[in-house]
């Protein structure tokens, strides 16, 4: 298998954590977005988003993050992040489905608008959408607080799937503008997450790291 991946990218991460977590063996190739790698024909061909993270295994070529990490997940001997249960799976899938939708497109819209793109593309971010992207995240971050009131992880008593789908923004939490003061159970989650290993391992070193291919 190969993936292809961009450092500090959330979506990268969050792939990057799992494959972590079931000590797959996976060739990553990483990609430099600020040459455009992920525009070139040859990346296109593969996926034509020109976006990571794409996975390859022999004849599939797979995009999207939660639908990646659903595969790895299946494919590995290792089945207590996605568990075959009907019940618990569909748990699982509902909040990675509830993070893509509200909370992350939220929390990362914000973090696009409020931090890549002054750091990173040299233009300011658009106000309003910073705005209403502070909004919906006051919304969605109620829900998780109140989700995680007397819950360590966001499905059963361990790391699941659902985990590495929600916190994989991680990075920016604390750089966002944006009060979390009011959300103490979501602040113990994220801190209690940022403990992991297999998520730990897949942070970029500095800000400028973020985008580049990382020295050998």
């Amino acid at each position: 298998m190969k993936l292809y991946a961009i450092v500090g990218s959330p979506n990268s991460r969050k792939v990057l954590a799992v494959i972590n977590h079931l000590g797959l063996e996976v060739d990553t190739e990483y990609l430099d977005l600020f040459a455009g790698d992920t525009r070139k024909p040859a990346f296109n061909t593969l996926n034509p988003n020109s976006m990571v993270p794409t996975l390859v295994d022999g004849d599939l070529t797979l995009w999207e993050s939660n639908a990646i990490i659903q595969y790895l997940a299946d494919k590995s001997e290792d089945n207590h992040l996605f568990p075959h249960d009907f019940a618990i799976r569909a748990d699982i899938v509902r909040w990675q489905c509830w993070e893509l939708a509200h909370f992350n497109q939220a929390f990362g819209t914000l973090a696009f608008e409020a931090i890549a793109k002054p750091n990173f593309m040299d233009v300011q971010g658009d106000q309003a959408i910073i705005e209403w992207s502070k909004a919906q995240l006051t919304r969605f971050a109620s829900v998780l607080n109140m989700h995680l009131q007397d819950r360590s992880y966001m499905v059963g008593d361990s790391i699941t799937l659902a985990d590495y789908s929600i916190i994989h923004v991680e990075f920016f939490k604390e750089q966002v503008p944006f009060d979390w003061s009011m959300y103490p159970h979501l602040n113990d989650y994220f801190d209690r997450m940022r403990q992991s290993p297999s998520w730990l391992a897949t942070a970029p070193k500095s800000l400028e790291a973020i985008g580049r291919i990382p020295e050998k």
